[in-house]
């Protein structure tokens, strides 16, 4: 039973660059350089003139042929700061929309599992759904506009992570990690979870190496 104040953290858009790692599977299937394709103002990738069959097609042989969700580049600031939080008694909650291939299951968990390992990423559980009001958290930090309309409609507490896409959404936002940090600090202590880093306990998520090394 998780105890004190659970966050709920997306994946793609607000840890890993998903954008950018998907970018480079489509300019190569075009044969065309990456920066030929324009960082989506707008939610879908409508912008690179791909249609929802393209979007499958694509999709499906960036996570099964091509295990895109393993290599997935870290958007800056991700680890340290849920170390962070982790450490200042948030429970970290994963929650993501990745079984969207039907038969690429297997690659999508191992590959999103191996990915939160490879960066060291904090967390405590995770959930692979769409429905993410489902899921129980004291607050969200998402970046998907139908995601934040609907965890804001069922009442609950969503930490905008800034993106050109939902900019045209109201609400609490967040234009990088450092700033998630103050906001889910304040909301922890609001509820009484906040405690000071344990005794003799390193800071960050080089402590896992260094661990490791001593072993």
């Amino acid at each position: 039973m998780a105890a004190g104040f659970v966050l709920g953290v997306d994946l793609d858009g607000v840890c890993a660059d998903y954008n950018r790692g998907f970018r480079e599977i489509v300019a190569a299937d075009r044969g065309v350089e990456p920066a030929t394709l324009p960082v989506p103002t707008e939610w879908g990738f409508g912008a690179w003139g791909l249609d929802d069959a393209d979007y499958a097609r694509l999709h499906r042989l960036a996570v099964s042929d091509k295990r895109m969700l393993r290599h997935l580049p870290p958007i800056d600031g991700s680890t340290e700061t849920l170390w962070r939080l982790s450490d200042m008694g948030v429970w970290i909650r994963i929650i993501t929309h990745r079984l969207y291939v039907n038969w690429g299951h297997a690659a999508a968990v191992s590959d999103t599992v191996s990915w939160l390992d490879d960066h060291r990423i904090p967390y405590r559980d995770i959930c692979f759904l769409g429905a993410k009001p489902q899921v129980e958290a004291d607050a969200y930090i998402d970046d998907a506009p139908h995601n934040i309309e609907a965890l804001a409609a069922g009442g609950n507490t969503v930490i905008i992570f800034d993106q050109p896409y939902n900019r045209g959404l109201d609400g609490l936002r967040a234009s990088g990690w450092n700033e998630v940090e103050e906001i889910v600090a304040d909301l922890a202590s609001r509820n009484g979870a906040v405690q000071p880093q344990l005794p003799g306990i390193d800071a960050g998520a080089e402590r896992l190496d260094r661990r490791r090394g001593e072993g």
